[in-house]
């Protein structure tokens, strides 16, 4: 019969081999679908690509996106990150479209960061400050783990454009 003390050292030895297999595992795989619409059609676009940013940071993460016929892209997060911007080009170039949760805004080249758990948890569609017609725009149904935004191309009053 073992005695209490070798009891506890092998129950002790069988929680930290639980912990280690636990830290080895990863977490699931958290995926997002990215749509991007015209902000003044309230159409689907197509993009050549998303530009994918994560946690504040200006480098593209890219690597998983995939890009579906409809335009729809699915991009698996990284674990540990937070926030979430994107961007979407056109042309087969890289002519970066205008998001229009900037539109009322001085700079329309600047970030908004989305939080990865509201979109995971109940999904975001981003402001479209871009439209200022007088015919309601048409209502997007956005389901958990879906991030939805609204663009518009360069024209000719944008400061960068000439």
């Amino acid at each position: 019969m073992a005695s209490p003390r070798s009891r506890g050292f092998l129950l002790l030895v069988l929680l930290v081999c639980a912990v280690l297999l636990r830290a080895q595992n990863p977490p699931a795989a958290r995926t997002i679908t990215i749509r991007m619409y015209d902000a003044r059609s309230g159409r689907q676009l197509v993009p050549s690509n998303f530009l994918v940013r994560f946690d504040h940071q200006d480098d593209i993460h890219n690597e998983t996106l995939r890009i579906d016929d409809d335009g729809a892209g699915q991009i698996t997060i990284p674990a540990g990150t937070s926030f979430l911007a994107v961007e979407g080009t056109y042309d087969r170039s890289m002519e970066v479209y205008i998001n229009c949760d900037t539109g009322m805004e001085r700079d329309d080249r600047r970030l908004h960061w989305y939080s990865i758990a509201d979109i995971l948890s109940t999904g975001v569609i981003a402001p479209n400050e871009c439209f200022k017609g007088k015919y309601e725009r048409p209502r997007l149904d956005v389901k958990p783990g879906e991030f939805v935004f609204y663009v518009r191309q360069h024209n000719w009053r944008d400061p960068d454009s000439y």
